[in-house]
């Protein structure tokens, strides 16, 4: 076999979809059935994948976009024939010979409101190119996977519902071992809660923040709320909620954390919230109960199947409903205790070398 990966979502700071072609590329170089693989970015093709990650990377490969569009066609077709070209990231190329496209969620179909117009209008005007051409699709989930098919009209025997894993850096620690990572950033094992997220509509972070500032003060003082995550998109309003929650004293926005320290802040969590209304997968909920946290997550989507009746579902939008599943979340201890014991439990179906061996049998049928 042959294989062309594209990694044009591998940046320093990786997104989900990000560490998706992360763990698939630094798997499949020990893959036992590809007799060569190859990396192409936007174009160019990468010799060392991982270089990517270095900050002030600079790529100095001659680009096909720079060719007119003949000479391209040409390049393409030489390039691909005869061999499986993946796209992690959605768009497969025009003329890729054996393709396969990851599609992780249709948020910006159903929900383009919540996106940046030039990302609607990139989906609207380019993502039907890789239907055409796609030999096999793949998604994060079964609830992903019959959305497409519903939406698209796709067969559904050429569609792959393969789960997402989770590091093995996320696990659960002793607090003494997590203490050096989270002094730094002011916080203390087991003394605040935490929702890991880009800062955007569809998260609903809005509703957490809503929802956790009517909290009893004691309860505010001893479990501060912390957000880490991106800036997102139309997210001036909930930058303003932030701002005003960070002068309160009781919410600590901490934006990106480096790879190196984000599973202690999640293993330091007394609970995990993450009310997104909608996601492909849902990752970050996984990673906390990984980590050994109770986790409260939306009832919406793909979410009550990837988490696997290991979690507390709430609907987001129901205000009250939400305050009082954030209080017994953190003061129930007998839920708590079995929430600990069947998120561990749940996580441990999610294996990344499983989803390349599950990923791998899409190649080998195309």
């Amino acid at each position: 076999m042959k294989l062309i990966l594209a990694v044009d979502a591998l940046t320093p700071s990786l997104s989900g979809i990000g560490r998706y072609a992360w763990e698939l590329t630094s798997r499949l170089a020990q893959a036992g059935d590809i007799d060569r693989i190859r990396y192409i970015r936007n174009g160019r093709w990468v010799g060392d994948p991982a270089a990517l990650l270095a900050d002030g990377y600079t790529d100095q490969s001659e680009p096909f976009s720079k060719y007119p569009r003949w000479a391209k066609k040409f390049c393409w077709q030489q390039t691909c024939k005869g061999e499986v070209f993946h796209s992690p990231n959605y768009f497969l190329p025009e003329y890729a010979d054996k393709g396969v496209a990851t599609v992780h969620d249709l948020s910006v179909f159903k929900f383009p409101e919540t996106h940046p117009v030039e990302r609607v209008k990139h989906f609207e005007k380019s993502f039907d190119k890789t239907l055409k051409i796609a030999s096999h699709l793949i998604t994060d989930s079964e609830v992903t996977r019959q959305e497409v098919m519903a939406y698209f009209s796709w067969p559904g025997d050429k569609i792959s519902a393969i789960h997402l894993g989770v590091s093995p850096l996320f696990a659960s620690r002793a607090p003494e071992d997590l203490k050096p990572v989270l002094q730094p950033y002011g916080l203390h094992p087991g003394g605040y809660s935490l929702c890991v997220s880009t800062i955007e509509p569809r998260k609903r972070i809005d509703s957490l923040l809503e929802a956790y500032a009517r909290l009893p003060a004691h309860l505010l003082a001893a479990y501060p709320l912390v957000l880490v995550g991106g800036k997102g998109w139309r997210s001036d309003h909930l930058h303003i909620m932030i701002e005003a929650g960070q002068r309160a004293g009781w919410l600590h926005y901490l934006g990106f954390v480096s790879e190196v320290d984000l599973p202690a802040i999640y293993a330091g969590a007394h609970l995990f919230m993450f009310p997104s209304i909608y996601e492909g997968f849902g990752l970050p909920v996984i990673e906390a109960m990984a980590s050994g946290v109770p986790v409260i997550t939306s009832n919406r989507s793909t979410l009550p199947e990837v988490s696997s009746g290991a979690t507390m579902l709430v609907d987001p939008d129901d205000q009250e409903l939400f305050l009082s599943s954030i209080r017994t979340a953190i003061e129930d201890t007998s839920w708590r205790a079995q929430a600990i014991k069947n998120g561990l439990a749940a996580a441990k179906k999610y294996n990344w070398d499983v989803c390349l061996k599950k990923t791998m049998d899409v190649y080998r049928n195309i």
